[in-house]
C-alpha cells in the first residue's frame, strides 16, 4: 500500500466547496485492493485499540461529530472498505492530537487497485502527515505487523503547537469569518489579513493593524511604563532597577521585604519571581530575571489576587481573577501524583491545545518547592494548598475565572486611562488587589503590569465563569458598521477564451478607474503592471491580487489545474463566467470524462455569493446545465438570439447576452439593450473571430451585472485592441509586406475548431499551419486536433514541444502525421522539431499573399523572433 499522489486543497475544489481545507492523496493498495475490514485477521480489534471509536471526542460537543460520526467496532467487524477505513484513521490521527475534524470521503479511481482517499485537516503540515501515518498504520496492520502511536501523535502534536492559530488568533478569524470577512494567512508568518485588497487589516496574534509601535515599546519596557502610570495618578509598586547583586542590595534596603524581580524587558511571567522574604531568595530571583534581561526591576510586593482587565479600542471588555498553578493534598499522594491527577482534567492539554495547559514541574517549581522545603514526592496535608508557579500566567498551568460584572466603576475607568496613556488599542492590564469590586486607591492594591498583545484564552474559556466574546470588539475596531471588507471579484473559468474574456473584462473594470489586479496563463497584473510572468491561475495567484493592498477590483482567470492542484484562491466571488466545457485535459488529475471537467469547472459558479451572478454560455449543454443547481442569480449567453433556452429565461424574468442581427445586446424581460455592432470591437477583426464574438457577449453581460451603462460597455470593448503585449499568445497579427502571421494558443480541437471558422473567412493565397502534439493528452485528442488543422492549412510544419509530457518524440510525430492525413492523404507536411527553428522556415519560405499560423508553446520567444523579423 502507497500514496502514489498527495494534494492540499485550501480553498473550494472539486471535492467539496463548503469543506475548503482538504487532503485529497491516491493509494495503490496493490494486493489489498478490494479488501475490506472484516476480512483482515483482527484488525477490528486492533484499530478499536489504537483508536477507542477512531478517537471520537463527546458527540454533544460537536455538531460536526454528530454529522459526520466516525466507524465504530461494530462497523468494523460488519465490513468497511480500507479506503473508508483509512479516511477515517487521518481524520482520528489529527483529533487525538488536538485537531478536532470530521468530514471526508474515499471512492475508487479509474485505474485499478487505485483508490481517491479525501479528508479535512486543521493543519496542512498535520494533515498531510496523517495522511502518511495512516497509510503506514494501516498497511502495517494488514501485514500482521506491529505498531506505536506515541511517536506519531507527539509528533502531530508538535506540529500543532508550532503552526496552529493560538487561541487569541482562532477567535479573531473565527468571529470575523461569522460576519462573512475572509482572511488569509501570509506565507511563512503568524500574520493574518482580514479582508481583501484595500480594505484589508491584519492581526499578529492581538496586535493590529491599529496597534501603535510607540505603545508597544513603552509596555515593553517596565520602568517607563511605572514612571507613565504614576505620573497619571495610577497605584504602582515603588521599585528600581538594577543590574548586580549591589544594586540589588541597596534595592532591599530602600523597599525592604517582600519583593519581586523580573526582568526589564520580560513578558508571560519569564523570569520573575514574587514574595521573595530573604537575601538568599533575592539572589535566585536576580539570576532567574538575568536569564531574559540584564536589567532587572525590584519593587515592593503587593498582597493581593492576581486580576487581568482587557480593554479593547479604549473600552473595558472583560475581566478575570487569576490564580496560579496549584495542588491541594489530601495526606496520601505525593505533589508529583496530584499534579497528575490534575492534569487529568479533560480541559488540559499541551500548550495551547484546550482551553487549559497542563502544569508542568520544571525547574522553576522544583525551586518553589525547595525553598518550602518540600520536593515532587513530597506528601501534603490534607487541605495543604502549595502554589508550583510564582505567576498566574494559563500558559503554565494557572486557571481564570470571569469577574468582568465584579469590576468597580472607578477600576474600569483607571484600566481604560492605563490603556490610553501607553496607547494601546489592545490593552491587558494586570493588577493586585484584595477586591475587584472595591476602588483600587481604597484597597491599597497596585497596577504591576501593562501588556501589549495580551493573550484572550482566560477570557473566551475561563476556567468559571461566563466566557466573553473579546474578539467581538476587536472587529468591530478594524471593521466598525457600514466599512467594506471585501473588494469586488470576477472569475472566468472554461475550457477555450477565458483568458482573452478575463483580459476583456479587466480593461472594462480598468476603464472605470478602479485599481484592478487581474491573473492569466500569462502573468499577474496589478494596475497594468505585469509583476509575475507564467501560468497564474490557480490559487496562489489569485491570493497575490487579493493580498496586493493597493487593489480595490479582483478579474481571475480560474484554470483547471490549479482547482484540482489546490482548490480556489478565494471562498466566494461576485460574479462567475463560464465559457465552455470541452475535451480538454482529459486524463490528467484523474478527470477521465467530458461531464468530470464540467464539475471540475462548476465549481466556480458554486462559490457565487447569493445575490451574485453566474454568467454561463448557454449554447453549451453542460455549462448550461451548471445554472440548475445554483443558488446564486443565473445569467445566460448565445450566439443564438432564437436559442430557447435563452427565450425561456427571458420570458421568465432573467438577464442574457446574444448577438443579434450583428450587435452584441443585452435582454432583460422583454427589453432589449443594444450595446454596438460587434464588427467595432477590434477583438472581433471585423467579426470573422466569432469565438471572440463570444467572449465578448460574455465580458460585456458580465459588466452589465456588475452595474456598468452601456456606454461604459460599449467604450470597453471598442478600444481593448488586441496585441502581442495585451493579449500574447492569443490571436496576435503580424503583417510583413508580403505574408501575414497569426500566432494562437489554440491546443485542443474545439478551440482550432473556433480557429477553422475566422481562417476560413479570411482571404490567403496559401495557409500554413505550424503545429504540434502534447504528450499528455488521450490519443483521439490529438489525433482530433491534427484532423482539424489537415482540413483548414494547405501546407504544415510539424514541431515538438520543449517538454513532451509523456510521450516520445516519435509518437508524436506518427500520431500528429495520421491526424493530418486523414481526410488529406497528400497534405504537404514538413517535420522540423524546434518551435523558434519551425518559424524560421515558414517566414523565409512564405508565399506572398500567404497566412502563416503558429500554434506556439513558447510565445515569449515566438513574440520576439517575429517582432525582429524583417
Amino acid at each position: 500500500m502507497k500514496i502514489v499522489d498527495l494534494r492540499t486543497m485550501r480553498g473550494p475544489s472539486y471535492w467539496s466547496v463548503k469543506h475548503t481545507r482538504l487532503i485529497v492523496m491516491k493509494v495503490d493498495f496493490g494486493e489489498l485492493a478490494g479488501t475490506w475490514s472484516n476480512s483482515v485477521s483482527e484488525l477490528p480489534e486492533q484499530l478499536a485499540d489504537l483508536f477507542p471509536n477512531l478517537g471520537m471526542p463527546n458527540p454533544h460537543h460537536s455538531a460536526e461529530a454528530i454529522k459526520h460520526p466516525p466507524l465504530t467496532r461494530d462497523q468494523l467487524a460488519d465490513g468497511e472498505p480500507l479506503a473508508y477505513v483509512l479516511q477515517h484513521m487521518a481524520l482520528a490521527l489529527q483529533r487525538q492530537a488536538g485537531m478536532p475534524v470530521y468530514w471526508g470521503k474515499s471512492y475508487p479511481a479509474h485505474e485499478a487497485g487505485m483508490e481517491i482517499v479525501v479528508f479535512a485537516y486543521r493543519e496542512e503540515r498535520a494533515g498531510r502527515q496523517a495522511a502518511e501515518y495512516a497509510v503506514e498504520l494501516l498497511d502495517a496492520l494488514c501485514k500482521g505487523q506491529s505498531v506505536d502511536l506515541k511517536p506519531m501523535l507527539a509528533e502531530l502534536h508538535d506540529i500543532r503547537e508550532e503552526e496552529y492559530f493560538g487561541p487569541s488568533t482562532q477567535s479573531i478569524v473565527s468571529e470575523a469569518a461569522s460576519r462573512n470577512i475572509p482572511y488569509i494567512q501570509l506565507e511563512n508568518s503568524n500574520i493574518i489579513q482580514l479582508g481583501y485588497g484595500v480594505n484589508q487589516k491584519r492581526i499578529w496574534a492581538t496586535t493590529t493593524t491599529y496597534t501603535c509601535n510607540a505603545g508597544v515599546e513603552i509596555a515593553g519596557n517596565k520602568n517607563r511604563t511605572k514612571a507613565m502610570l504614576k505620573n497619571a495618578g495610577v497605584p504602582v509598586p515603588r521599585g528600581t532597577t538594577v543590574y548586580s547583586e549591589e544594586g540589588l542590595r541597596d534595592a532591599i534596603d530602600e523597599l525592604g521585604f517582600p519583593i519581586v524581580t523580573k526582568p526589564l524587558d520580560g513578558n508571560h511571567g519569564k523570569g520573575a519571581t514574587i514574595k521573595i522574604q530573604n537575601w538568599e531568595d533575592a539572589v535566585v530571583g536576580l539570576k532567574a530575571a538575568q536569564e531574559y534581561s540584564r536589567a532587572v526591576i525590584v519593587e515592593q510586593y503587593i498582597e493581593g489576587a492576581d486580576f487581568r482587565l482587557l480593554v479593547v479600542n479604549g473600552k473595558l471588555v472583560a475581566a478575570a481573577k487569576r490564580t496560579p498553578a496549584a495542588v491541594t493534598g489530601n495526606g496520601m499522594h505525593t505533589i508529583q501524583e496530584l499534579i497528575d491527577q490534575v492534569n487529568t482534567d479533560p480541559r488540559r492539554g499541551i500548550g495551547h491545545e484546550k482551553v487549559l495547559t497542563a502544569i508542568k514541574a520544571d525547574k522553576h517549581t522544583l525551586d518553589i518547592l525547595a525553598a518550602q522545603q518540600l520536593t515532587l514526592d513530597s506528601v501534603l496535608l490534607a487541605g495543604q494548598t502549595i502554589y508550583l508557579k510564582s505567576t498566574a500566567n494559563i500558559s503554565t498551568g494557572g486557571t481564570a475565572t470571569d469577574v468582568t460584572d465584579l469590576v468597580d466603576p472607578y477600576n474600569v475607568l483607571l484600566a481604560e486611562r492605563v490603556a490610553g496613556t501607553i496607547g494601546l488599542d489592545i490593552c491587558g492590564i494586570d493588577l493586585l488587589t484584595d477586591d475587584i469590586a472595591v476602588p483600587l486607591n481604597e484597597t491599597r492594591g497596585a497596577v504591576i503590569e501593562v501588556n501589549a498583545a495580551p493573550g484572550f484564552r482566560m477570557h473566551i474559556s475561563p476556567t468559571e465563569g461566563l466566557p466573553r466574546n473579546v474578539a467581538a470588539p476587536v472587529v468591530d475596531m478594524l471593521f466598525p458598521p457600514g466599512v467594506p471588507t471585501r473588494i469586488p471579484i470576477i472569475a472566468v473559468t472554461g475550457t477555450n477564451g477565458k483568458t482573452t474574456t478575463t483580459r476583456l473584462i479587466a480593461h472594462m473594470v480598468a476603464s472605470k478607474g478602479y485599481k484592478v489586479g487581474f491573473t492569466t496563463t500569462d502573468g499577474i497584473y496589478i494596475q497594468g503592471v505585469q509583476l509575475q510572468k507564467g501560468d497564474c491561475t490557480g490559487g496562489q495567484s489569485a491570493e497575490f491580487v487579493l493580498r496586493d493592498p493597493t487593489v480595490n477590483y479582483a478579474v481571475l482567470e480560474t484554470a483547471r489545474g490549479g482547482m484540482l492542484r489546490s482548490g480556489l484562491g478565494f471562498h466566494s466571488c461576485d460574479i462567475a463566467v463560464v465559457t465552455n466545457v470541452a475535451a480538454d485535459h482529459l486524463g490528467l488529475r484523474d478527470i477521465y470524462t467530458v461531464e468530470e471537467m464540467a464539475a471540475v469547472k462548476g465549481v466556480l459558479p458554486r462559490t457565487v455569493r447569493k445575490n451574485g451572478w453566474a454568467v454561463l454560455n448557454a449554447d453549451d449543454d453542460l455549462v448550461y446545465q451548471m445554472g440548475h443547481k445554483l443558488d446564486c442569480r443565473v445569467a445566460y449567453f448565445s450566439m443564438d438570439e432564437n436559442n430557447p433556452r435563452i427565450l425561456e429565461h427571458v420570458e421568465d424574468g432573467g438577464v442574457a447576452a446574444v448577438y443579434e442581427e450583428g450587435y452584441i445586446t443585452i435582454y432583460k424581460n422583454s427589453y432589449k439593450l443594444r450595446i454596438d455592432r460587434a464588427v467595432e470591437f477590434p477583438v472581433t477583426f471585423g467579426g470573422r473571430a466569432g469565438f471572440n464574438i463570444e467572449n465578448s457577449l460574455a465580458a460585456a453581460l458580465a459588466g452589465y451585472l456588475a452595474g456598468f451603462d452601456k456606454d461604459d460597455i460599449k467604450t470597453a470593448l471598442r478600444t481593448f485592441v488586441p496585441s502581442a503585449s495585451k493579449t500574447p499568445g492569443r490571436m496576435n497579427v503580424f503583417k510583413y509586406p508580403q505574408f501575414e502571421v497569426i500566432v494562437d494558443y489554440a491546443h485542443n480541437t474545439a478551440g482550432i475548431t473556433k480557429f477553422a471558422d475566422f481562417l476560413n473567412a479570411t482571404e490567403a493565397t496559401h495557409k500554413v499551419g505550424i503545429v504540434s502534439g502534447l504528450g499528455d493528452r488521450r490519443e483521439e485528442d490529438t489525433l482530433g486536433f491534427a484532423r482539424i488543422a489537415g482540413q483548414i492549412f494547405d501546407e504544415v510544419i510539424l514541431r515538438q514541444d520543449r517538454d513532451l509530457r509523456g510521450k516520445t518524440a516519435e509518437e508524436l510525430r506518427e500520431l500528429m502525421t495520421s491526424g493530418l492525413q486523414l481526410d488529406k492523404p497528400e497534405i504537404p507536411i514538413t517535420y522540423i522539431e524546434n518551435e523558434l527553428d519551425a518559424i524560421d522556415h515558414a517566414l523565409y519560405t512564405a508565399r506572398p499573399g500567404s497566412v502563416v499560423c503558429i500554434f506556439t508553446e513558447n510565445i515569449s520567444a515566438t513574440i520576439k523572433k517575429l517582432e525582429n523579423h524583417q
